[in-house]
């Protein structure tokens, strides 16, 4: 169910909880209307957070090498008595 299905449960749910007064026997619109608006948010709060864990982007990792070219001295570092 993506957003737009979870925002059409809390309109509805919306509906019957505030905009109706039908009486049915045996059920309770009220609650059903309720219902459906608490099925609503949670299925929006799913849906915002598993977008937001996809819009993560992680920068590549690069190594840079360096690599030094090593002098091989007689045990003098300052090039003296070579």
């Amino acid at each position: 169910m993506g957003l737009g299905g979870c925002i059409i449960l809390i309109a509805v749910g919306a509906i019957l909880t505030f905009a109706t007064d039908w009486h049915m026997q045996g059920v309770n619109l009220d609650l059903v209307g309720v219902i459906l608006m608490i099925v609503g948010l949670i299925g929006v709060t799913t849906f915002s957070s598993i977008a937001r864990r996809r819009r993560v982007m992680v920068p590549p990792t690069s190594t840079t090498v360096v690599e030094t070219e090593r002098r091989h001295t007689d045990g003098y570092s300052d090039g003296y008595g070579v």
